[in-house]
């Protein structure tokens, strides 16, 4: 009986020992969890505030280049070939719109940057940014302006000479750097979309060595240039010229179908073309 009451005590002892670690174990996971969240909130908004802070560098370039655009004055009349004082003060000015705009730009850059790292894919920075661009193009286009004003009152000025050159030099260097990475982007674009395909007899197909032995594609030895390059975004119909057709390569039976024209000739139709190619890029089809 003893032995009895000793076991059942231990018994007892286990199970409310176990009872009181099960919240002690749920909530160091909780405690946990909020640390994992915490860590993640802090380091989002520390990303934040150093882009806040490039931005309103920024904003800050912005300002004093208007000041100094302001302080360009040629309505007064004052500035003539032999105006030594007024040309160099303008001088000045610009070469200081020049260093500021150029520090603007590799602001931007590096805001760009920042965005595309961060944890925050913020709609309104990007808008931010954009806004940005669109102000320093329209900085750029304000110092041709500015060029084509000096040049009218026979003013020459080395420093603003060197500024629109080096606005020109960096527009033509953004367009081939943007015409070059449109033709990346459209090479791999053409890549992605890019599916080939081949109709034919079962003959027509063991010739060019496609089916072997009943298996479709399975060596490297098949005639590749038998096969039909396709954009898979515009190829949504294959006309297969046959009564009867059959698909040989794996694609999913729900984004097809194989039907019949007015002459009982089968068409097919790729409903669901994201679907159909996931699995292949190469279609087969036996005839008869």
């Amino acid at each position: 009986m003893k032995k009895l009451t000793f076991l059942l005590t231990g018994v007892v002892i286990f199970l409310l020992s176990a009872c009181n670690n099960a919240p002690k174990q749920e909530n160091n996971k909780l405690q946990s969890e909020n640390d994992s969240l915490l860590s993640e909130l802090t380091k989002r908004n520390s990303e934040l505030d150093d882009m806040m802070g490039t931005f309103n560098d920024i904003q800050e370039g912005f300002r004093q280049i208007n000041a100094a655009q302001e302080r360009v004055d040629l309505t007064r009349g004052t500035i003539s070939e032999n105006a030594a004082s007024a040309k160099q003060q303008i001088a000045n000015d610009i070469a200081f719109i020049t260093k500021t705009m150029n520090a603007n730009k590799k602001e931007i850059a590096e805001l760009q940057r920042k965005l595309s790292k961060s944890h925050s894919n913020s709609e309104q920075l990007k808008k931010a940014i954009a806004t940005l661009q669109a102000e320093m193009a329209d900085k750029e286009k304000q110092i041709e302006e500015l060029q084509a004003q000096l040049a009218a009152k026979n003013i020459r000025i080395q420093e603003l000479d060197e500024a629109v050159t080096g606005l020109k030099k960096d527009k033509e260097s953004l367009t081939s750097e943007n015409e070059a990475k449109a033709n990346v982007v459209a090479q791999q674009d053409k890549t992605i979309n890019t599916a080939w395909y081949v109709f034919g007899t079962k003959s027509e197909l063991k010739a060019q060595k496609i089916l072997v032995k009943g298996e479709v594609l399975k060596g490297a030895n098949y005639d590749k240039s038998y096969f039909t390059q396709i954009d898979v975004r515009t190829t949504k119909e294959i006309n297969l010229y046959s009564k009867r057709a059959s698909i040989l390569t794996n694609h999913p039976s729900g984004s097809y179908s194989l039907d019949k024209d007015e002459k009982g000739q089968q068409i097919l139709r790729i409903t669901n073309p994201q679907e159909f190619w996931s699995v292949s890029r190469y279609l087969v089809i036996q005839v008869r």
